[in-house]
């Protein structure tokens, strides 16, 4: 089961088949898929976000393999504005999207502080691992604001091509130690 999740402006709720319809009008912009993974369709199909909840996404938390959720703001939109997930593996174990309008407002980094949270206490896990663009400034702020260090370098493919890619790492004993965000 996967738990709703507060913060002071969020509400992170579990990622449901009705959430497709505000995920097909706000995630395929340009500046925000583009330095996600390259299986990432673009451009975007119409049904896209459906497909991906349908096929992919939900079945994948139905496994207890993904937790994901939709982010909404306590005081705003009745839709969300973005994802957030985890996913088990080795090296890409977290993803997210933010909407063009929140972009900018420290919206993305105030979510990850719960769910970084659930992975370490609720799921258990000794690290977290995350694979991003080296030109993905925003995402890569936010994981220097919680903490976390570069262990390894390699080119990955991307929305926008293959591109230098960083995987990032936060270990359980340094979110105990207070780095949280």
């Amino acid at each position: 089961m996967i738990p709703d999740l507060e913060t002071p402006r969020l509400r992170l709720r579990a990622l449901t088949l009705d959430d497709a319809a505000a995920t097909q009008l706000l995630f395929p912009h340009w500046e925000v898929v583009r330095h996600l993974n390259a299986r990432v369709p673009w451009p975007y199909p119409d049904d896209g976000a459906l497909n991906f909840y349908l096929d992919v996404e939900l079945p994948a938390m139905a496994r207890g393999e993904h937790w994901t959720w939709a982010i909404r703001l306590k005081d705003g939109a009745d839709h969300h504005i973005g994802v957030i997930g985890l996913m088990a593996g080795e090296n890409d174990n977290r993803a997210f999207w933010l909407a063009l309008p929140w972009h900018g407002q420290g919206l993305m980094t105030e979510a990850c502080g719960p769910v970084t949270e659930f992975w370490f206490g609720a799921l258990g896990f000794e690290r977290l691992r995350i694979p991003k663009a080296v030109a993905n400034t925003a995402s890569r702020r936010v994981s220097v604001k919680q903490g976390m260090r570069v262990v390894a370098t390699e080119d990955r493919d991307f929305v926008e091509g293959r591109l230098p890619a960083e995987i990032w790492e936060l270990t359980r004993g340094d979110w105990n130690a207070g780095r949280r965000a």
